[in-house]
Order: C-alpha cells, then sequence, then structure tokens
C-alpha cells in the first residue's frame, strides 16, 4: 500500500526510511524504460519488416483483382475503337485517292473491240505513274486514253437509274476504288508511235515502216485489216496509231482519219498502260508487249538521221585529214 501512496505522489513528508524504500523502487524502473526503448525498437523491426514485406509484395505478383480487366475499361476501350474508325476510314480513302492519282487506276472493258485479250466486263489495272516521269506509249502497249474527240460521241453511258447506287458509284469511283461508268475512255493496242508509218492493205499483213507484223493476238476468223483497209500513214509526232484486237469489231484509228489528227490520238490524251487483268479471278493475266513488235529494222527510220550526220561529218572532215598528211610527208622529207 505504500508504494501506491508513493505512487500518487500525495505531497506529504516523507520519513527517512521512506527515499531508500523509493530508491529501492525506483531501480526496477529504469528496466521498464529500456523494455520501453526495446519494444520501440521492436516495433521499428517489426515496420521494416512490414515495409520490406510490402515491398516484396509490390515486386511480386500483383493481385488477383488488379490483374481482372474491370468492365469499365472495356467499355472505354471499346469507345476508343468507334472514335478511331472514321478516322481509320478517312486515311484509307484518301490513300486509295492518291493511289488513283498518280500510280494504278482500274478500269471496266464495256465493249467486244479488244476481244480475245479482253472480254466485256474485265477489270484491268493501268499504270498512271510511269506517264510522269515522260515516258511515252510504246509499240504492242494496250493503253486507255481519253476520247481525242467525237470517238464515243454516241455511246451510251452504263449509269444506274437508281439514285443511291449511283452515288455510291462515283463515290467509289472518285477515290478508284470502282470504274467509273459515266467516263469516256477507250482502251486499244499501241500500232505505231510519232514518226512512224503505217499501214495494211487487202487483207494484211498489218506494217509498220515497211516490216510486217505478226499478230496472234488478233481475234480469230478477222484478217489484220479487218474491214478497214488502210494508208500508207505517217502518225504525227507525240501521236500514236491505234487499233482494237477484234479488227471487225472496232472504232478504232482506221475509222477515224477524216477527223483533226487523221486518226492518230495526241499522247496527252493517253491515260496509261494497261497491264493486268484483275478481274474476274478467271480472267487474271498479265498484258505483256507482243515479240513481233521486237523485230529488227521495226524502228528503221530512226537511225537515218545519225548515219546521214556522220556521213556528212565524214565528208567535211576529209580535207583536213589530206591537209595533216601532206604536212606529216613534208616534215619527213626534210
Amino acid at each position: 500500500m505504500g508504494d501506491l501512496v508513493i505512487g500518487a505522489r500525495s505531497g506529504a513528508g516523507e520519513p527517512e526510511g521512506s527515499g531508500s524504500r523509493a530508491a529501492r523502487s525506483a531501480e526496477p524502473a529504469a528496466p521498464s524504460a529500456s523494455a520501453d526503448d526495446a519494444t520501440a525498437q521492436s516495433a521499428d523491426e517489426h515496420g521494416n519488416g512490414a515495409d520490406d514485406a510490402s515491398e516484396d509484395i509490390g515486386s511480386g505478383t500483383a493481385p488477383a483483382d488488379e490483374t481482372e480487366e474491370r468492365p469499365d475499361r472495356k467499355e472505354r476501350k471499346q469507345r476508343s475503337f468507334w472514335k478511331e474508325l472514321p478516322i481509320l476510314i478517312g486515311i484509307a480513302l484518301v490513300l486509295a485517292l492518291v493511289i488513283k492519282t498518280f500510280f494504278v487506276q482500274a478500269f471496266s472493258i464495256p465493249s467486244e473491240s479488244m476481244q480475245n485479250t479482253l472480254q466485256v466486263g474485265d477489270r484491268v489495272l493501268v499504270d498512271k505513274l510511269t506517264p510522269w516521269f515522260g515516258a511515252e506509249p510504246e509499240r504492242g502497249e494496250v493503253v486507255v486514253f481519253h476520247d481525242p474527240g467525237g470517238w464515243l460521241a454516241d455511246e451510251p453511258t452504263n449509269e444506274s437509274s437508281n439514285s443511291f447506287v449511283r452515288g455510291v458509284q462515283d463515290v467509289l469511283s472518285f477515290v478508284g476504288l470502282m470504274p467509273s461508268d459515266n467516263e469516256k475512255d477507250l482502251i486499244k493496242r499501241v500500232i505505231a508511235i510519232g514518226g512512224d508509218t503505217v499501214e495494211c492493205e487487202g487483207e494484211g499483213p498489218v506494217k509498220v515502216n515497211g516490216i510486217a507484223l505478226d499478230e496472234p493476238y488478233v481475234y480469230p476468223g478477222n484478217t489484220p485489216c479487218g474491214t478497214k483497209p488502210f494508208g500508207p500513214v505517217k502518225v504525227p509526232d507525240d501521236s500514236i496509231w491505234v487499233m482494237g484486237d477484234h479488227r471487225a469489231d472496232s472504232l478504232d484509228s482506221r475509222f477515224h482519219m477524216d477527223q483533226p489528227g487523221g486518226g492518230s490520238v495526241p499522247v496527252d490524251e493517253v491515260i496509261g498502260r494497261a497491264f493486268v487483268v484483275a478481274w474476274p479471278i478467271d480472267h487474271w493475266s498479265t498484258l505483256p508487249v507482243p515479240a513481233t513488235f521486237d523485230q529488227k529494222g521495226l524502228s528503221a527510220a530512226a537511225p537515218v538521221v545519225p548515219a546521214a550526220a556522220g556521213a556528212v561529218g565524214a565528208v567535211a572532215l576529209l580535207p583536213l585529214v589530206r591537209r595533216m598528211r601532206n604536212r606529216a610527208d613534208r616534215d619527213e622529207r626534210s
């Protein structure tokens, strides 16, 4: 009971012996403080351990509830996709328009004039890039060109009577994803180019610069001249002479000789070269230049100018060569 009174510090006087007892009773209190320190240290150690444990947990596998994707996050992803879809479609349309304008364009074959090389309804791809670099059509190529004037004046268009379908066709043809049904373009084979002389008498063959062409691509049963022999015709510079492979069913250069250009097509009207049949799949094929256009002498008219210039140059230099020879002879005698 005395210890409790002293511990309560009532303020009453203390006997002489009570100080020693207080001292003795205070001595065990020190370990109590150090015990508190130990407890605090232990708590710190446990705290550090907990921190370490939390760090270990953080560096390990995430809790199951964090690994599972929440529904609101899925909704955000779906909304993001639908927001991006119009942008992706816009980019695709722009790329298609650029490709159509500068690189490749699809065209539909509307008639039998190029049979059997091309059938009605075939889709061909036309190279529009090469002309941008100054390349001009070559003999034997199949080319698409704008109407040079009056060739398709009476030809009907294949526009749909349904306004909605017509609008969709116009949009798709504008970006190059579908051939246009109202454009008046033609497709024929280049037979001769600017500076060539081309002719076809009787039943043929067709001759270019006096060289006869072997034309296995002509429609079976047709003659090379078809129903319209012609020539000889000198093709103007920067122009081409074109003919359909179905000679009996092609209103080509032969039938427009009374128009400006004499039936020739200006190179500026050429859209590009058709290089492949892309559709339908079972008609897929390339459109190479036939071997007959690689004949030697077909371009015989071209080397005449360099040869003549060389002959004139040799004649002009002959007096100079003689003068130099005479001078050399005099030097040897002296």
